[in-house]
């Protein structure tokens, strides 16, 4: 049961073509697209979380249902953002960059084949 795959290149040679390639820079692009304004949001979401912890604090104290207070809920969305985003990278990942990067394995270990 073996499966014929090409061993990776040697030399780096067909590695530096691909990150100058068109596709790899398109690959590239379509990962920063979704990384850059993510990171953004989620450091603009924790920081008004910080934010309003330090100076808010009747605003952050006020109860919701019995002991929980907005800060409470606030923190525990931290976590439930940080899952959600980690959700939509895979999906996002999974549609948009996998495609683009394998087609960029199989030419490096087709031989630099384009």
């Amino acid at each position: 049961m073996s499966t014929e795959t090409s061993a990776p290149p040697t030399t780096p040679e067909p590695y530096v073509d691909v990150q100058r390639s068109p596709e790899f820079v398109a690959l590239r692009k379509t990962l920063r697209n979704f990384i850059f304004p993510m990171t953004v949001a989620f450091f603009l979401w924790y920081a008004l979380y910080v934010v309003l912890s330090a100076y808010a604090r009747d605003f952050m104290s006020t109860k919701v249902v019995g002991h929980i207070n907005v800060a409470l809920i606030f923190g525990l969305l931290q976590f439930v953002t940080t899952f959600l985003i980690a959700w939509l990278y895979s999906r996002y990942t999974a549609k948009r960059v996998d495609p683009l990067a394998d087609d960029l394995k199989r030419r490096v270990l087709d031989g630099g084949e384009r």
